[in-house]
């Protein structure tokens, strides 16, 4: 899977403002700022993002994602 195809899979699940993607094809590690993370802990926020990609974290066309995951006003807090 390639950083794009990923990409696409998590946006046509979760209204991003911002999503970053950088790995080696089966590790990941992303950046995303979503609305939907408001009032969310941060395993609610991984468990939404892990819902946008289905069955293909269990039968490893992705092995692994590591996150960091924002609502717009605390990625705004970062000085992006």
């Amino acid at each position: 899977m390639t950083a794009d195809e990923l990409q696409s899979f998590i946006a046509a699940g979760l209204p991003c403002e911002h999503i970053e993607l950088t790995g080696d094809g089966r590790h990941w590690y992303a950046t995303i700022v979503s609305s939907e993370f408001e009032g969310k802990r941060p395993i609610q926020r991984h468990q939404r993002v892990y819902a946008t990609l289905g069955q293909k974290m269990h039968t490893d066309e992705v092995h692994a994602l590591s996150m960091k995951t924002y609502t717009p006003a605390e990625w705004a807090a970062l000085a992006h």
